[in-house]
């Protein structure tokens, strides 16, 4: 698996890959509600170069080696104040469990490391959301705080996790 920075061109792949998995991802992801239009993910994939032009955030695909094919996202979003990166993730039904999930967090991880300022990297998800809380644990990343939310999504808890590493935590258990 590796992560590719989207160019402008994946509306149309990511468009089929969001609506083949529009039942997996509906328990977790708000965004999940409805089948997308082709245009909406044209429009996103448009919105995520311009993120990453402007220093905002950094969406990436996640492509397959033997297939070549594109089988999840995964982004570094600004989201939780100056000097951190939040990490987000989704894979394909039919390619979780193969560790893609997280050796994209691991990679996200060590490049928002190598991006001036950043102190500090967090992984959030839903306390009910066990395999993708398995995977900051996975890396290292401590458990900092459960906070209450209102829940967004159909199989949310309504308590979500806060997972946080700082860059010299990462460093010293790089191997």
């Amino acid at each position: 698996m590796s992560l590719h920075a989207f160019g402008g061109g994946e509306g149309p792949a990511l468009n089929r890959l969001v609506n083949e998995n529009l039942a997996h991802l509906r328990p977790w992801m708000p965004w999940a509600r409805e089948a997308p239009s082709e245009e909406a993910n044209v429009e996103f994939v448009r919105r995520t170069v311009e993120e990453w032009e402007s220093n905002v955030g950094f969406g990436y695909w996640l492509r397959e080696e033997a297939t070549g094919e594109m089988v999840g996202c995964a982004g570094l979003h600004r989201r939780a104040g100056p000097q951190v990166l939040e990490i987000g993730y989704w894979v394909s039904k039919d390619r979780v469990r193969r560790g893609y999930a997280t050796a994209s967090a691991r990679a996200l991880t060590s490049a928002a490391f190598g991006l001036p300022g950043i102190l500090r990297v967090e992984i959030h998800c839903d306390a009910g959301n066990v395999a993708s809380a398995a995977i900051p644990e996975r890396l290292g990343y401590r458990l900092a705080r459960v906070e209450p939310v209102a829940p967004r999504a159909p199989s949310e808890s309504g308590r979500r996790l806060v997972w946080v590493v700082d860059v010299a935590s990462w460093v010293a258990a790089a191997p």
